[in-house]
């Protein structure tokens, strides 16, 4: 990454990061969550914190309908219950049918038969954005068995090319989570660095991301902004909040709360100041023509 922090390359995609956080606080866009168990709560308590409106239905016979009045979708497999892989088939389904846009994540696939199975399922049907950390991105594309159950043991970098396969096969943006976030729509290629690492030490830190990412989609469908620039904007902002919460916590306990209180505090001029993010295609251009 450069020491600026960002180069002119990645000023389009900040200013639009800037702009899509002003649009969630004035609309606030309805956020459908089929989403596990263990992270219901804190999921909810996240989009409430970042100004988007929370709905947590993951009922069959219901789940199809309130996917063509949200403005966006998370599916999360992270306890993927008979009745909540109905639930998402459904919720995907309406989605398609209303074009509201939704996020995929396919927590610990891989090893384990059954999520596995119902992730393909789901992502045949086209998601709008792909979440996951390196070994679930790399078990989605049938690269690898996948991590330690919700645990990476593989990079960002690792699965770069898997990001981009499954990006160009279902057009969806790909956002794979590590130390240095890497965001693709098959073409271009975003690195984020902001961040801390008690995010990783508080339960439904990686999943509530899911529905940032879902809720910030709706946004930008709204102001007529791109997938790729609403996942990159709430990946900026979601990592921006973790920083400052994690610059005033002494341990996993008091940065949950204070996260929470960063995702409300945090205002676009705060993203114009922190953002640490690379256009890695434009800087590969540069490169081959100097």
């Amino acid at each position: 990454m450069s020491d600026l922090l960002y180069p002119p390359s990645a000023q389009p995609v900040v200013a639009e990061a800037m702009r899509l956080l002003k649009s969630v606080r004035e609309a606030p866009p309805l956020t459908h969550c089929i989403t596990n168990a263990v992270v219901t709560g804190f999921t909810a308590n996240v989009l409430l914190a970042v100004g988007a409106a929370p709905a947590m239905v993951d009922i069959v016979g219901e789940s199809e309908l309130f996917a063509g009045v949200a403005n966006g979708l998370l599916i999360n497999l992270g306890t993927p219950t008979p009745e909540q892989r109905a639930a998402g088939l459904e919720a995907a389904a309406g989605a398609a049918a209303s074009a509201t846009p939704w996020v995929l994540d396919p927590v610990a696939i891989g090893a384990l038969p059954v999520r596995t199975a119902h992730a393909q399922r789901l992502v045949e049907q086209r998601p709008t954005a792909i979440r996951g950390n390196a070994s679930e991105i790399l078990a989605l594309a049938g690269m690898s068995a996948g991590g330690r159950g919700v645990d990476a043991t593989d990079s960002p970098d690792a699965a770069a090319d898997a990001a981009r396969m499954l990006a160009t096969r279902y057009g969806s943006v790909v956002a794979v989570s590590g130390p240095i976030d890497l965001i693709t729509d098959g073409e271009r290629v975003f690195r984020i660095a902001n961040g801390d690492e008690l995010l990783t030490r508080v339960t439904g830190g990686g999943c509530a991301l899911g529905a940032v990412m879902a809720a910030f989609l709706g946004a930008a469908r709204s102001i007529h902004l791109s997938p790729l620039t609403a996942v990159t904007a709430a990946t900026v902002y979601y990592t921006i909040a973790a920083e400052r919460a994690a610059a005033r916590a002494t341990g996993p306990g008091s940065f949950a709360v204070a996260f929470l209180d960063e995702l409300a505090a945090t205002t676009p001029a705060d993203l114009d100041s922190a953002a640490r993010i690379e256009d890695e295609t434009t800087a590969r251009v540069e490169m081959d023509v100097s």
